[in-house]
């Protein structure tokens, strides 16, 4: 359980497509903005997701993008039509459309004390590195301190804040952003090679662009509280598909639907669970496996790769399975 969002009513007051498949929301609080957010912010939304008159209200994060302005935030949403509903939702919204937002929250904070920085962005992984880039520039042209920044996509028609960045990091010899459309490999190794020692590393993109950073990372021996990450969720090995799970403790076996978290199955089904991010990077929602009939499909970036291979814990905002799961919960009845 998440217990402490304060949910306020908010209207989309602008809306304009940044590519193809990218459309930038403006949100306006009702209440207006009390006070300013950090780098690495981001919004939880609640949208309708599902066809209107059936669908149901769900809760999907979105980073903020840019400096705030004191009057709206700014959301980039990405189109999948193979998802789980939540970007059709939002596209279908339009100026004049109220929803629920909470405050800004934060949970990939930037340090402003390191001696240099490296920002590495996939596709619509650029949304909470926009920020930073146009914070740490600032911090270039007063302290003189290193910025270079890396933005990949698979064309160059998806780099959707290129000219945004090349606007702050483009304009001094300290900082820069160096664009990378389709197959154009990147040398992270090289890179990181040139980020002083106690530099850091602050990334959000696709998983596996996010195993290469770190696999990089890890055998150029930096600290790893050096490397910052943050991910937009995993598709998976496997296609989504239903399964089924048993939890013994509440006598319960119950349907997670293709287009259904297993987080949001079992709380559609009473069982409190613990959580946070619901995109597999903090772990609270890790759920103990007692038996697997099947295979489980990790789609979280919490558990590490022997964790995954034991099979033993399962992240429930983002994995899934085929099959069916045994899980344990954290519920306890209480003490006689």
């Amino acid at each position: 359980m998440k217990s402490d969002i304060h949910w306020m009513p908010a209207r989309i007051t602008a809306c304009r497509d940044l590519t193809a498949t990218v459309r930038e929301f403006e949100i306006t609080p009702e209440s207006g903005i009390a006070a300013g957010h950090e780098p690495g912010a981001h919004l939880q939304v609640q949208v309708l997701v599902g066809e209107p008159g059936s669908g149901r209200m769900q809760t999907r994060s979105y980073s903020v993008v840019g400096a705030p302005d004191g009057r709206a935030w700014r959301i980039a949403v990405k189109r999948l039509d193979d998802g789980r509903g939540g970007s059709l939702a939002m596209w279908r919204l339009a100026p004049g459309d109220r929803l629920l937002v909470s405050e800004p929250q934060s949970h990939f904070g930037l340090d402003l004390t390191a001696p240099g920085y490296l920002l590495v962005a996939g596709g619509i992984g650029i949304t909470p590195l926009v920020y930073m880039a146009q914070r740490l520039a600032d911090l270039a042209q007063r302290r003189g301190v290193g910025v270079r920044m890396l933005y990949g996509a698979r064309s160059e028609e998806e780099l959707a804040y290129l000219a945004v960045l090349q606007e702050a990091l483009g304009q001094s010899a300290k900082t820069s952003v160096q664009a990378f459309a389709g197959s154009a490999p990147i040398d992270f190794a090289s890179e990181i090679a040139n980020l002083p020692p106690a530099g850091q590393l602050y990334t959000c993109g696709p998983v596996p662009m996010l195993e290469a950073v770190k696999r990089a990372w890890a055998a150029a021996n930096r600290p790893q509280a050096d490397l910052r990450f943050e991910t937009f969720g995993s598709s998976g090995r496997l296609a989504a598909q239903a399964f089924e799970v048993r939890i013994p403790r509440h006598d319960l076996a119950i349907t997670v639907p293709a287009g259904s978290t297993l987080l949001e199955a079992l709380e559609g089904a009473g069982v409190q669970t613990l959580w946070d991010c619901r995109r597999g990077e903090c772990g609270l929602c890790a759920m103990d496996v007692l038996a697997v009939d099947g295979e489980i499909d990790h789609r979280d970036v919490f558990l590490s790769e022997h964790e995954k291979q034991s099979c033993h814990k399962i992240c429930a905002c983002v994995s899934r399975a085929v099959g069916t799961l045994t899980l344990d919960s954290a519920w306890r009845p209480e003490s006689p």
